[in-house]
């Protein structure tokens, strides 16, 4: 059983800039008890012939070749535009911004 003392918890705070009470330190002290040895629970149950994975499922990316096909032009993409300039699509200013 692992466990963090309130003292350790108070120098571990004092390392962190907390402020923290007498009762935050004991409550810490004890939860910090439960998470190592949730911990170490799963520290027993791991073993070597067990590959270790970041999620329960096995996942794989998914690749498909990256084939060029035709696009609309500058020209065709701004055709339904409400507003343009510059070749490019007018919006209306937010935030403020200067134009």
């Amino acid at each position: 059983m692992s466990s963090l003392s309130r003292d350790d918890v108070a120098h571990l705070a004092r390392l962190a800039r907390i402020e923290m009470s007498e009762e935050e330190l004991v409550n810490l002290s004890n939860e910090f008890t439960v998470i190592l040895d949730a911990v170490a629970r799963v520290q027993e149950v791991a073993s070597a012939d067990v590959e270790p994975t970041s999620h329960p499922l096995p996942l794989r990316n998914v690749f498909r070749p990256d084939i060029v096909v035709p696009s609309l032009t500058p020209e065709e993409a701004l055709a339904s535009a409400p507003a343009q300039e510059d070749s490019r699509f007018r919006v209306p200013q937010i935030l403020g911004e200067e134009a």
